[in-house]
């Protein structure tokens, strides 16, 4: 059916608005009278939204209203954010005038004087949107709409303690895990809780009920009480379903909270029990600590054991200081016994073996989630004709109808219960093609283009708004990390999770290849996937609310249809947020690229053809990330570094040095990224007024010799990462005394492959000596020595020594590292002797570590 959005587009529209009379924009008084009335009536709408996303499946007048308003809220975010565009043009207009004269100046209350002119069409604009929104207006009030709150509820279902073993397949080794678990004695004062954690569908219920009516379990616990928690964990309600499963008939309604635990106690002192705690998705953790103080003050209960099971690694470090158990899929093996079972009668599976074949296709798409196997054999039971099974084969999950109990519906629960900014943030992650290998960094810059980052609290950027959502989904077990780069990570969705991404982003998101016939034309988000287009596909052509645009790997082949599709976004998507040509056959950008003043994402990496950039390019004012990686540019245009919110900026030039970074220019840089700049032999003068830089990589630039002494006034920079600089010497001393007092922030610094490395520079490491956590040195064999001040870093959390063979110490004082928790050591033979744990002579300096890795020569 498809999702709508709506709370998080409305919430996005009235901080926008408030931002404006924040930002003292200056608006003729038509238009903030304008304004004022369409915050008022968005906030009315947003303040009901909630009930009629609950009531919209069941009203088709509602849903097709709600449809009409995500539009118009579409066109009010696209209105103000061009408030933000004209004050950036402005901006930009007087630093440039003023950077042309002898001294730099800023304007900034001059900038927001915005033109009359634009604010009279901008009136008309936002007098528009009022116009269709009063015309709705009736329509919506008819609809007698609650206001609620935003706090996600999952709908209650039950579950139950009893299971036919005969009918799970697959679990007995995570049945034993989980019995040996229950088995350990307790050590703890508390109720041990067993947490079993994994995506809806996966089978942590029946993984339970296995456990729960084994006859060791029986006997090991004379008393067994089952809970599905479901929807709120309320404690009147939770003690209430305790006392009637442990006392069966007892009414406990009328009972106050004192009484009931009085119960309660009485029914469980002195009695050993197993209580299972099926389906929680509670993340109050006082809630918790309530529960759990009063089954710890229950005598005898140190005995006792709590199986809960649950879709968030979150949920579960709330309640236990147990590790996780994270259940994994089934084998395909067992997925194809389990789906013969439900699509066959017992024996029937012989007399078809054409349909197997085909079956086992079927089950491939279930990618180990017995429920979606269960769903899928369950929609060809007793179906023989192979058309019936082809058709099962060649649909997406997503489009096949489904039951309640289903896997979609089962699934949708997660979605249902995650907040609004992360609804929309998931959805967009379905423009990726199954089995993609996400970045984490490249993921949080197409959601800051598309604007589904709430603001940044103080302190924050923007970056760990989009840091703190990911982590959110990795905790709810939504997306699956691969492998942690420090600087980002990597991360896969489950085939199935990307199917419920399909499904609620189908009218927002949508891949277009040669066979496309049809496309919404109030699609936002398109991926361009297919090499054998011979023309620009014509749905296209149709279309005007496109936001992002992605041509994924080098995925148009031709360069004239290419060029056509780009210059279609261009005439076409006015309000155009991202553009990814990663990997094309691109060589020219057309000068009208200028004219996309919404643009906030642009990657052109490993665009082998471009050596240029157009003179409109400045333009692109509202542009936040540039990737220029792997161009063949021969040095950065002087516009680029007119792009005053440009925050995440890789370069890669052919040229000795780069231009001067002037005063006033790149103020919100939080990434700069040098990529294979083979002939740059130093940073660009300038690089002190990157105030806000707080991550530096330099990638293989060969010629690249040192660091400049100005990085020191770089005091938010975080992350330094140095990667195949063959001839880079980071010999940087403490030259000055006002040196001595530097307070630096670095907090990550990587070494990799330097051949001339033979010293750290100790003005960033020692400035930075309560900050840093991680030093990584790989592959710097003329490395002889660690510097004596090495041990001054009292903060270092992770030092990672590889391949650098002429080491053979650590400094004196290392034992000092005491927040030191691991050390990695590799290929550095005389190293890996002096401090293995078996007979090394310097162990005892580092036995304090945690964690210990130490690889000999062999």
């Amino acid at each position: 059916m498809g999702e709508m959005f709506l709370l998080g587009i409305a919430k996005s529209v009235v901080e926008k608005i408030v931002d404006l009379s924040v930002d003292e924009v200056r608006l003729v008084y038509n238009v903030k009278t304008d304004l004022k009335k369409l915050e008022d009536t968005m906030i009315s709408i947003k303040d009901k939204l909630l009930d009629a996303e609950r009531q919209q499946h069941h009203n088709e007048n509602l849903r097709h209203c709600m449809w009409k308003l995500r539009d118009i809220f579409y066109d009010a975010e696209d209105v103000i954010d061009d408030f933000k565009c004209e004050a950036l043009r402005k901006q930009d207009a007087i630093n440039h005038r003023n950077t042309n004269s002898s001294k730099v100046r800023f304007l900034a209350s001059c900038s927001t004087c915005l033109p009359l002119s634009f604010c009279l069409k901008m009136s008309h604009k936002i007098k528009d949107i009022n116009g269709r929104l009063g015309e709705l207006a009736t329509e919506w009030n008819s609809f007698d709409l609650r206001q609620c709150s935003d706090n996600r509820h999952v709908f209650r279902r039950e579950t139950i303690s009893f299971v036919d073993s005969s009918d799970v397949i697959g679990r007995d080794k995570d049945k034993e895990n989980i019995i040996s678990m229950l088995m350990k004695p307790s050590e703890d004062r508390n109720v041990p809780v067993i947490p079993i954690v994994g995506i809806g569908g996966l089978g942590k219920t029946t993984l339970a009920q296995l456990v729960y009516n084994d006859d060791r379990v029986t006997s090991l616990f004379p008393l067994k009480i089952w809970i599905c928690v479901s929807e709120e964990f309320d404690l009147s309600r939770l003690l209430n379903l305790l006392i009637q499963s442990v006392n069966k008939g007892v009414k406990c309604d009328d009972l106050t909270l004192d009484a009931l635990q009085a119960r309660l106690r009485s029914l469980l002192n002195d009695k050993k029990f197993l209580l299972v705690l099926d389906d929680v998705w509670n993340e109050n953790q006082a809630k918790w600590v309530e529960l759990r103080n009063l089954l710890r003050s229950i005598d005898g209960s140190s005995q006792s054991k709590i199986i809960m099971t649950t879709r968030s690694l979150k949920v579960s470090s709330i309640m236990s200081s147990i590790c996780a158990y994270k259940l994994k899929g089934l084998s395909f093996e067992d997925c194809l016994a389990l789906f013969i079972k439900w699509a066959f009668n017992d024996g029937d599976e012989k007399r078809y073996p054409n349909l197997i074949r085909i079956g086992e296709e079927i089950v491939d798409k279930c990618k180990g989630v017995p429920l979606a196997v269960r769903t899928l054999g369950s929609l060809l039971f007793q179906k023989t004709d192979e058309s019936d099974w082809n058709y099962i084969k060649e649909s997406e999950i997503w489009r096949l109808k489904q039951m309640e109990n289903d896997i979609l519906p089962v699934l949708k629960l997660s979605y249902n219960h995650l907040p609004s900014h992360l609804q929309r943030c998931l959805g967009l992650l379905s423009l990726y093609k199954k089995d993609e290998i996400y970045y984490s960094n490249k993921v949080i810059r197409l959601w800051m283009a598309n604007g589904l980052l709430e603001t940044p609290k103080q302190n924050q950027e923007w970056e760990d708004v989009g840091k703190q959502y990911l982590n959110e989904l990795l905790s709810r077990c939504l997306i699956q990390k691969e492998k942690d780069f420090c600087l980002y990570f990597t991360f896969k969705m489950h085939d199935l999770v990307h199917d419920l991404a399909l499904d609620v982003s189908q009218k927002e998101c949508k891949t277009v290849n040669s066979k496309t016939e049809t496309v919404d034309e109030n699609v936002r988000h398109l991926l361009l996937c297919n090499e054998k287009l011979v023309e620009v596909p014509r749905v296209l052509k149709e279309m005007k609310k496109v936001q992002t645009v992605i041509i994924q790997d080098g995925s148009v082949k031709s360069k004239v249809i290419l060029e056509s599709v780009i210059n279609l976004c261009v005439s076409n998507f006015k309000y155009l947020r991202a553009l990814e040509l990663r990997d094309s056959p691109l060589m020219v950008l057309p000068n009208s690229i200028g004219t996309l003043k919404h643009l906030r994402d642009l990657d052109l990496a490993r665009c082998l053809g471009i050596s240029e950039l157009p003179r409109s390019f400045y333009k692109l004012r509202s542009l936040q990330s540039l990737n220029l990686a792997g161009t063949r540019l021969k040095q950065l245009p002087d516009g680029v570094q007119r792009l005053i919110e440009l925050r995440h900026l890789e370069i890669t030039i052919k040229a000795t040095h780069l231009k001067e970074i002037r005063a006033g220019c790149w103020t919100s840089l939080q990434y700069l990224e040098l990529d294979w700049c083979n002939e740059l032999e130093c940073l660009p003068e300038g690089m002190q007024y990157l105030k806000s830089l707080r991550t530096l990589v330099l990638n293989n630039c060969d010629s690249l010799v040192s660091l400049p002494r100005s990085l020191k006034f770089l005091t938010k920079l975080e992350h330094l990462e140095i990667v195949g600089c063959f001839q880079i010497n980071l010999k940087m001393e403490i030259e000055e005394e006002k040196d001595k007092d530097l307070q630096l922030s670095l907090k990550t610094f990587s070494l990799f492959g330097l051949h001339a490395l033979t010293d750290l520079p100790r003005l960033l490491l020692q400035g930075s000596s309560s900050t840093l956590q991680q030093l990584q040195i790989r592959g710097c064999p003329n490395l002889s020595v660690l510097p004596a001040w090495l041990p001054n870093l009292t903060s270092l959390q992770k030092l990672e020594i590889i391949k650098c063979e002429n080491l053979s110490a650590l400094p004196e004082g290392v034992d000092r590292l005491t927040n030191l928790s691991e050390l990695a050591i590799d290929g550095c033979p005389e190293l890996s002797k002096r401090y293995r744990q078996n007979g090394g002579e310097d162990w005892h300096k580092i036995a304090h570590i945690q964690k210990v890795v130490i690889k000999d020569e062999d």
